[in-house]
């Protein structure tokens, strides 16, 4: 909350059509604020200026994404560290105070720049987009603000000296309405999706898709304001309904986080994304760690050396159904060789049927550096970029709800949740039997499968009869089950081998097993419990899932909970040490909030310390 000096932000455009990194930044010059906002360039320089916090190491770069909200029930910090990543950390803590200067300097940024907003002679469509995004910012930093440290101190004009931050903490209703109010008047000022044509900057979609979630988090803990459920029913509906914009899901899940890695825009799906680029080879750069921290190690500089932070929970692992493809997307099925970067897949066996103590040596895999097209490819740097809002998110929201609103479950809440699933769900092939093992093969015959679905298996003998086939690991996300994709059965013959007769029958997938059950939706109950999980499946190291835990009260028992089987499936003794139960050991009532970093409360002696800090 101190003065702000102004960094003049330039906007570099790449010359491919499918990129648009308008925050890769120079620094050229240091002009005062009584000599700036001049001409519409200035005033477009400034707003960039109130984008780059929000894409900085401290918020979606780095601190926020990869630590903060990585600290929940879908994974552990596999490293032996003391901070906000095992509920270890105090009030001193440097990335804490990182994350809140970092909301500072974007508010008074955009403060800033509405105040100074009608200096220049020019277009005032233009003049009311750019105010649009300011405001909206303002609200988003606010909004990040009140859910990790509760009520906070609301700025609304720039800050004028060092010494005029003696600003007492607001109510978190207070910060909430501020946030509202910005964010409702920035609906019709900023562009639609489709004319922006890219994910790096607010849109109307986007705009609306976070009230939607500002909504649903005034419903939960702490404000418990049930009358907002039908406010976030409406926000989620708009999205959903705009045809201009067109909103879908992208058909391949795993195709939404190779375009992450690789900087191709989907606007259908990924409504808000932040935005990184480069390798940290020169200064107009702006990267992050996502796909080094949260993704899968790899220690071969072609792929792209990550270091593989965050192993997967068992809860999350189990969460996910036969037929889920998202599970061996998001869940690693293999390693990378370091020499070659060739993939070496887990054993069959701990695919098909892993022992509880092997599923905590697994890695948070949706964000893979294989994918990165910036070379060379940097240790730790990485241009791929992270999900702030997606239109499943969107259909989630929608469904809890509409649900919560109205008190019943409802025809299109199911059907919202229902297409997330079909979205997810394999139709490769899910088994294959030997109805005849045949007789006289002296060596394994090739299994023939009828049809272009792509899968490959292999068969065994065991005294000249064919005892069993295995279908081979998917070469993208190395499931050994479900490979291919298959409208019906196909028909499964043998050849070679020397030997005949042998048989077998393959069964599929079926996109409709998907359709959530007649059980699943008896009841408001059973169908939120439903909506929880599928949050946790679709949406997973993506920032949300803490969040969702705390605003629906469940944060201390689900991670006492997950501690309970972590202990139970004896994960230290498979991880060999004993720190990566910190996380859920140390958890208590006081981390449903972040401390206010104590320099702060030096600095600002009006400020009140939260409860257990």
């Amino acid at each position: 909350m101190k003065k702000i000096t102004y960094l003049l932000m330039i906007i570099a455009c790449l010359s491919t059509s499918s990129c648009k990194k308008f925050l890769e930044t120079d620094p050229k010059d240091f002009i005062s604020p009584e000599n700036y906002y001049q001409t519409e360039e200035h005033l477009n320089l400034a707003l960039n200026g109130v984008y780059v916090p929000l894409y900085s190491r401290p918020v979606y770069g780095s601190v926020y994404s990869a630590r903060m909200n990585m600290c929940a029930d879908e994974a552990f910090y596999a490293r032996q560290e003391i901070g906000m990543r095992t509920n270890s950390h105090g009030t001193g803590d440097a990335e804490l105070e990182g994350l809140w200067k970092a909301m500072y300097t974007g508010i008074d940024r955009a403060n800033a720049l509405l105040a100074n907003l009608h200096k220049p002679a020019m277009d005032e469509g233009k003049r009311q987009i750019i105010r649009g995004q300011a405001l909206f910012l303002r609200g988003y930093y606010y909004f990040m603000l009140v859910q990790n440290f509760g009520g906070v101190p609301l700025v609304l004009q720039p800050t004028a000296s060092p010494q005029s931050i003696e600003v007492p903490r607001s109510s978190v209703a207070e910060v909430y309405a501020q946030i509202v109010k910005d964010m409702e008047e920035s609906e019709n000022l900023v562009q639609p999706i489709r004319i922006l044509g890219f994910g790096g900057k607010i849109s109307r979609s986007a705009v609306r898709g976070i009230l939607a979630r500002v909504n649903l988090y005034m419903a939960g803990y702490p404000l418990n304001d049930a009358s907002r459920y039908a406010e976030a029913s409406k926000w989620a509906r708009k999205v959903i309904d705009d045809t201009e914009a067109t909103h879908a899901l992208n058909p391949d899940y795993k195709n939404i986080f190779i375009r992450y890695a690789n900087d191709t825009y989907d606007v259908a799906e990924s409504i808000w994304e932040a935005e990184f680029y480069g390798n940290n080879s020169n200064s107009n750069n702006t990267f992050g760690n996502i796909g080094s921290l949260i993704g899968m190690p790899a220690a071969n500089a072609t792929v792209g050396v990550a270091y593989g932070m965050h192993q997967v929970t068992a809860k999350l692992y189990r969460k996910y159904e036969a037929g889920d493809d998202r599970r061996d997307w998001n869940i690693s099925t293999f390693a990378y060789n370091a020499t070659t970067g060739a993939k070496v897949f887990l054993a069959q066996a701990l695919l098909d049927n892993p022992s509880n103590t092997s599923i905590y040596g697994r890695y948070a895999a949706k964000f893979r550096r294989e994918y990165e097209v910036v070379t060379p490819k940097i240790a730790y740097n990485t241009p791929q970029n992270f999900p702030i809002l997606r239109y499943s998110d969107v259909l989630l929201m929608y469904a809890e709800a509409e649900t919560q609103a109205k008190g019943l479950v409802s025809a299109e809440a199911i059907e919202a949740v229902n297409k997330i699933r079909r979205r997810a769900w394999s139709s490769g092939i899910k088994a294959i039997a030997v109805t005849n093992g045949g007789t006289g093969y002296t060596t394994a015959p090739t299994v023939n499968i009828a049809g272009a679905g792509g899968a490959i298996a292999t068969a065994t003998i065991i005294a000249g009869s064919v005892t069993s086939v295995t279908l081979s690991p998917d070469p993208v996300t190395g499931a050994g089950v479900a490979r291919g994709k298959y409208t019906a059965a196909p028909a499964i013959t043998f050849s070679g081998g020397s030997g005949s007769g042998a048989a077998a029958i393959a069964s599929v997938y079926k996109t409709e097993d998907a359709n959530l059950t007649t059980a699943q939706t008896a009841s408001k109950d059973s169908f939120m419990e439903v909506i929880r999980d599928e949050r946790m499946r679709e949406l997973a190291y993506e920032a949300l899932r803490k969040p969702d835990l705390i605003r629906w009260g469940m944060y201390l028992p689900e991670m006492k909970q997950t501690l309970s089987m972590m202990q139970s499936d004896n994960a230290a003794q498979a991880l060999t040490q004993p720190w990566y139960l910190l996380t859920y050991e140390n958890v208590a009532e006081r981390n449903l909030l972040y401390p206010i970093p104590s320099h702060e409360v030096t600095l600002n002696q009006s400020l009140v310390q939260n409860p257990g800090w």
